[in-house]
């Protein structure tokens, strides 16, 4: 690569990571003049940029003018405050193999959540799930925590932007009667998805709650039906709960 392009790439990389920083400065959601202004960067470069790190996961938006940290930057996040074989990593290790399941933190960006951590059961049968893949909100023991502790008028505009599409014949698909259900989990402190969103895997979630009380993403225990009855999956919701609450702050910075 020829020095001058080298500087190029050097300085495009400087700047997407001022206004990574920019977005993540206290008192946001942050507009883009007030994100270029932090960053010492054009608008146009600014726009452009935040452009890509919405696709990729890094930054999300209301919709508005106002960007914020997405899945990937807390997760990257994450990753550095506690290392790749750090403290949440340990937790949960140690979850995973008290209850011999496959289990997933996932975050929210935008009208769905992004899986960054997964941890596979020994057992024979695997999840097809994947870290950066992309969860439903309305059919997903995550998305239904993360539904469930949002405003009401919040809620309401995810679930019109994205409507509630059948994914499997138990989806709930009527809105009154995913009211019922997401007041359920507000009261029990927990959701599960019943072969909701995949058939034969059963779910259940806590939310991860950052320090405002808002959920941003969940903590899940993935099952195959046929390997676990659902009586047998919520025992593990006291183990579950306390779990999320130790990882929520590597999360929720």
């Amino acid at each position: 690569m020829p020095p001058s392009t080298a500087r190029n790439a050097d300085g495009s990389a400087l700047r997407a990571l001022r206004v990574l920083e920019a977005v993540g400065k206290p008192g946001g959601p942050h507009r883009l003049g007030q994100i270029s202004r932090e960053a010492d960067v054009t608008k146009p470069s600014t726009h452009r940029i935040l452009r890509g790190l919405l696709d990729a996961g890094y930054v999300i938006t209301d919709g508005e003018g106002a960007y914020g940290p997405g899945p990937r930057a807390y997760a990257l996040s994450a990753l550095f405050a506690t290392g790749q074989h750090g403290e949440a990593e340990t937790i949960l290790r140690r979850l995973q193999a008290e209850v011999e399941q496959t289990v997933h933190v996932a975050l929210r960006s935008g009208t769905h959540a992004i899986y960054v951590q997964k941890i596979d059961s020994d057992r024979p049968y695997r999840m097809a799930s994947r870290i950066g893949g992309h969860i439903p909100l309305h059919c997903t023991a995550i998305g239904k925590v993360i539904l469930a502790h949002l405003d009401p008028d919040e809620r309401q505009a995810i679930l019109a932007a994205t409507g509630l599409p059948p994914r499997t014949a138990r989806t709930i698909t009527e809105p009154a009667r995913l009211e019922a259900e997401l007041a359920r989990v507000r009261a029990d402190g927990y959701a599960v998805d019943d072969e909701e969103n995949e058939d034969t895997i059963r779910c259940v979630a806590a939310a991860l709650v950052d320090g405002s009380g808002k959920a941003i993403g969940g903590l899940s225990i993935s099952t195959i039906t046929f390997q676990l009855g659902r009586d047998e999956l919520l025992a593990f919701v006291p183990r579950l709960t306390e779990t999320a609450k130790l990882l929520a702050p590597a999360y929720g910075h």
